[in-house]
């Protein structure tokens, strides 16, 4: 179980959450929010198994944290402990419910709140004498929780038992309702500088590392943009052999060559990529993942044209072939998060990188 010593960077949010737990005046509702993959999941994790745990105090250094061998951090990380509740849209499939269990994932279905957290919050907290709160709530991805739900959760979290904690963790916080933000302590987290990255390469077990030659490894940290869940997602997904066999390509329309094959490529790569995704869960949407696998390919194009853009700044020479691609790639991924066609997508946008159409009518949703 990780605590808030082990996390990387994040300076901002760890001397907050620290001064709360040594004053242990702690706020009943948090919002934690920032960047996809940079450690709010896991920092709200340590920092519910230090607020439940009665052996927190400062240790040798001063810092404060709970004792490693505890009983309570043993509970936590066997994922035994009763009053640690991490909330995702996964537990649909544990429903009771058949339909609910059947469901595609692209939300976190109200039944999921209701069960696991509005009706144990309800209950009055097994509070260990000298722990900081006794019980806290984890809600992983908090922007898939609709309105309704939200609504749901408004009593719960303006007024929750004593002793009771609930964390939001989310990469969107403009998609939860204002009433929502307004009842919680915000938390922001940022990218990783590139030798705090270089660290968590250095840090990650040897199975990840041994995959990489050194030009891979630069390349993903480069692709990660300072977010390690991002970092895992292109190791485990290869998508530095997106980037090779797409270079040519790319390289050809900076140079102002259409090549036909090159939104044809991206499209393949990321229905192949979201096949393996909704292989791996069945209940995953194929929508979403064919969403999410768009978002990992406009993010290699985005990365890719930034490296030029500082290569171009470095060299005092125009940038205005990299800033016209960020800007494409950014109204790319308006037209995928308004469910417009994929592959008509790619080949809208291969078309724009090479500078052979305007594309002045606005592509239609289907």
């Amino acid at each position: 179980m990780p605590t808030l010593r082990d996390i990387l960077g994040q300076h901002n949010a760890l001397r907050v959450l620290r001064a709360a737990l040594e004053s242990q005046r702690v706020h009943h509702a948090w919002i934690f929010h920032g960047p996809h993959g940079v450690g709010k999941r896991t920092t709200a994790e340590a920092f519910a198994g230090a607020l439940l745990d009665p052996t927190t105090g400062p240790d040798l250094s001063g810092v404060i944290a709970p004792d490693p061998d505890s009983e309570t951090q043993r509970l936590i990380a066997s994922g035994m402990h009763p009053d640690l509740h991490l909330i995702t849209k996964e537990l649909a499939r544990y429903s009771d419910d058949r339909a609910i269990r059947e469901r595609k994932l692209i939300s976190i279905p109200k039944e999921v709140i209701e069960q696991h957290l509005l009706a144990p919050a309800s209950l009055a907290p097994r509070v260990q004498a000298g722990a900081v709160v006794g019980k806290a709530f984890i809600v992983d991805e908090a922007e898939l929780l609709n309105d309704t739900t939200q609504n749901a959760m408004l009593k719960t979290l303006e007024e929750p038992a004593p002793g009771t904690v609930i964390i939001l963790v989310t990469s969107s916080p403009e998609k939860l309702l204002p009433t929502i933000r307004s009842r919680c302590q915000r938390i922001a987290f940022e990218p990783l500088s590139t030798e705090e990255m270089r660290a968590w390469m250095r840090s990650a077990p040897s199975q990840t590392r041994e995959k990489l030659g050194s030009d891979e490894a630069a390349w993903v940290i480069d692709y990660a943009a300072g977010s390690p869940g991002l970092a895992m997602i292109a190791i485990e997904g290869r998508l530095y052999d997106w980037a090779v066999q797409l270079e040519p390509m790319l390289a050809a329309a900076d140079a102002g060559e259409f090549s036909p094959e090159l939104g044809e490529r991206m499209t393949k790569f990321i229905d192949e990529w979201a096949k393996a995704q909704v292989e791996k869960n069945k209940n995953a949407s194929k929508e979403a993942a064919n969403k999410a696998g768009a978002r990992r390919m406009l993010h290699l194009l985005a990365e890719r044209a930034r490296r030029q853009l500082r290569d171009d700044a470095s060299r005092g020479v125009d940038a205005a072939g990299a800033l016209a691609t960020i800007d494409l790639v950014r109204a790319a991924e308006r037209h995928i998060e308004s469910n417009v066609n994929l592959a008509l997508t790619m080949e809208h946008l291969a078309a724009r990188m090479a500078g052979k159409s305007d594309f002045s009518v606005p592509l239609i949703p289907v």
